[in-house]
């Protein structure tokens, strides 16, 4: 099994941790989580693919053990996140490099590409979405929120930020949950506990509607670059459908889509498969 090391590196005065894995000189692949997690959701994927490619997923800014800032000294929003992470793929020298987005990664890692197409060798969405048909009803306490965005309707959210949600974000649609460590919903919570966390995620939430403000311009991409694209999906997933993986390949007909039985977190029951698609999938 390859070593994974566990490194932090200053952006700018910022703070960022990341997992790094495999030799130096082989294709990089940047791996960018979801909520409300972090770099370690990809501590099963990592030793799979670590022999054939250059690996590093960093913990995104206010998740993890990457710096969170008080919200009065930085602004949560899914452009500043994406700004963070651009800069920090200059920092560690990722300049050509593959990417694997899931849930909040996806609208990070498409503004990197909308940024630097030229910098996108391929990428793997797994679970992250670009499209309105991919989105359940479950947004609707959100979207509420957007539409309306008082103290009534941002408190209304917090249930999303307990433990028992996190649980069940884990355990929801896997046919076996024995299968599910409870290592990773566990972590969740424990950063989730840290003062000023669920105010950060909240406001992450109300700018979620950038991410869809922005589909036409991802889809754009999409159309114009024809990246090189594999879905791999939890096709049980509450929040983001089975069609929003399809819809990809309206934009890049040549795109895969790979569906595995299980949900959201769908690394923590499919690791081994996700990481055969890839391997077979970055190698033609």
């Amino acid at each position: 099994m390859s070593t994974i090391a566990h490194r932090h590196i200053d952006v700018d005065g910022f703070n960022v941790f990341y997992r790094e894995a495999g030799p130096s000189d082989a294709p990089k692949l940047l791996l960018l989580h979801g909520f409300p997690s972090s770099s370690h959701m990809f501590r099963n994927l990592m030793p799979l693919l670590a022999e054939r490619f250059h690996l590093v997923a960093p913990d995104l800014p206010g998740f993890g053990l990457s710096d969170m800032p008080s919200r009065e000294t930085f602004s949560y929003t899914f452009e500043n996140i994406a700004n963070v992470i651009d800069r920090f793929t200059e920092v560690i020298g990722f300049d050509r490099y593959a990417v694997y987005v899931f849930d909040y990664g996806a609208p990070t890692g498409f503004r990197l590409a909308l940024k630097h197409p030229e910098c996108i060798t391929a990428i793997v969405s797994q679970n992250g979405n670009a499209y309105e048909e991919g989105l359940s009803d479950g947004w609707n306490p959100i979207r509420a929120y957007w539409q309306s965005p008082t103290q009534a309707n941002r408190d209304a959210l917090r249930v999303l930020l307990t433990e028992e949600t996190t649980k069940w974000q884990y355990t929801h649609g896997v046919p076996d949950v024995s299968a599910v460590s409870p290592d990773g919903y566990s972590l969740d919570d424990y950063y989730m506990s840290r003062p000023g966390a669920h105010e950060v995620q909240l406001d992450l939430f109300g700018d979620y509607r950038s991410n869809l403000a922005l589909y036409p311009a991802f889809q754009a991409y999409f159309r114009e670059h024809q990246p090189k694209f594999l879905a791999v999906w939890g096709r049980n997933d509450p929040f983001f459908l089975p069609p929003g993986a399809e819809a990809f390949k309206r934009d890049i007909p040549d795109a895969k889509v790979r569906f595995f039985d299980t949900g959201h977190f769908a690394l923590e029951t499919h690791a081994a498969p996700i990481a055969a698609a890839i391997s077979d999938f970055l190698a033609h």
